[in-house]
């Protein structure tokens, strides 16, 4: 859909687009926390499948029991993985539980809602 928004003389906008939640990994466990290495989060490769979420995509980082959150971007891991590495490292520690939320940009189609990829996990983070 072609939209033509009109906000005042000299501006006009053809497209607009919306950003809405593609994929979210919820209550994750972190496996690792390591402040010596580049900056990222490396989520085991099947999660990453099964939610949508591709390598180095940017995703944010929610804590369940605590208020922090984070824009990092995404690493592929091993099976059961998931790391914090870098200044993410800070935020989180080893046991803790976290959402990752991987969003995307669309064009709005009104009165369409979009249905995000939402992975429950068990405790050694293998989708359920």
């Amino acid at each position: 859909m072609d939209m033509k928004l009109n906000y005042g003389a000299s501006q006009q906008f053809t497209k607009m687009y919306i950003n809405v939640l593609k994929g979210k990994l919820q209550e994750v466990t972190v496996t690792e926390a390591n402040k010596d290495y580049e900056g990222s989060i490396t989520i085991c490769r099947d999660l990453m499948g099964r939610a949508g979420i591709a390598p180095y995509q940017q995703v944010y980082i929610n804590g369940k029991n605590h208020p922090s959150r984070i824009m990092t971007y995404v690493i592929p891991g091993e099976k059961g993985e998931i790391k914090l590495n870098g200044g993410a490292s800070l935020f989180f520690k080893k046991g803790d539980k976290i959402h990752v939320l991987a969003f995307v940009l669309i064009e709005p189609q009104f009165g369409w809602s979009p249905l995000p990829m939402i992975i429950h996990t068990d405790e050694n983070n293998k989708a359920v």
